[in-house]
């Protein structure tokens, strides 16, 4: 009878396999699913604002929240979608010689583009659907300073918050690969992933619908207005909240971050241990 799951050196070769697919698959065909990607995580996303946005105790919060968020990550991996933390991964094809480092490096790029346009649009949507009205505009107000947050942090700060994110994230994906059902693959991410929104690590792709959402919210007087009465984000949080300061004090560290997580730190680590090192 055989097993219902991949052992780890078996992972190594289905990632392998699975990196040259998506680094060989068309560019349209990839910014396609990676917009779609971009949508499941912001999904995810807006649940887990939803949840924790009237909550006070920041560990209950954040508990609430890493129930709802694995969601995005199942959509992406059951229904098919090319999520940039993930393809981090296509390092071990790069590794072995079948993927060029070019082609990684466009596919990294690629995925990232479209899954910031997919993040966006769910962030439009949103704003226009009143939703951000919850609560009297609290979730609003809220969104706000979960973006303002996501600002004001040093770029070390968030390059290593986006280590620890993508460790997690990325041995989500790689456990999804070796179970066989969809049940496995459900059960597999549920727990990583859950862990690292209760822990509050940086997710570049979560990240762009955070700071989008609340981009839009601050152009709102009252969200904006009620973000400062009611949660305390004061005038310096308001005006570091640009469209510039979301991509240098946060996206980009948060992304080089999650690429050293994932990549190197399990990627790159497992590859070396069941090939490298047996060669």
């Amino acid at each position: 009878m055989s097993n219902n799951f991949l052992t780890p050196s078996e992972i190594v070769d289905f990632t392998e396999e699975t990196g040259v697919k998506k680094a060989d698959m068309p560019v349209v065909r990839t910014l396609l699913l990676a917009f779609l990607a971009g949508v499941f995580i912001a999904l995810a996303s807006v649940g887990s604002n939803i949840i924790s946005h009237n909550i006070e105790d920041i560990g209950v919060a954040k508990y609430l929240a890493g129930l709802i968020f694995p969601t995005g990550l199942i959509l992406v991996v059951v229904a098919g979608a090319e999520l940039f933390t993930g393809n981090n991964l296509i390092s071990i094809a790069a590794l072995a010689g079948r993927v060029k480092w070019s082609k990684y490096a466009l596919n990294l790029i690629v995925v990232w583009l479209g899954n910031l346009v997919g993040s966006i649009f769910i962030a439009y949507l949103i704003f226009l659907s009143g939703q951000l009205n919850y609560s009297d505009g609290l979730l609003g107000a809220y969104t706000i300073k979960v973006a303002s947050i996501k600002t004001s942090l040093t770029f070390t700060e968030a390059f290593s918050s986006g280590i620890l994110c993508n460790l997690l994230v990325c041995l989500a994906v790689w456990m999804s690969y070796a179970a066989k059902d969809i049940a496995g693959k459900s059960l597999v991410i549920f727990f990583p992933i859950w862990l690292f929104i209760a822990s509050g690590y940086e997710h570049s792709v979560a990240n762009m619908y955070y700071l989008s959402a609340g981009l839009l919210a601050n152009s709102d007087p009252v969200f904006a207005s009620r973000a400062g009465e009611i949660l305390g984000v004061g005038a310096d949080n308001h005006n570091n909240l640009t469209i510039i300061n979301a991509f240098t004090d946060n996206l980009l560290p948060v992304s080089l971050g999650n690429l050293v997580g994932g990549a190197l730190f399990i990627g790159a680590w497992y590859w070396w241990a069941y090939k490298k090192v047996s060669r």
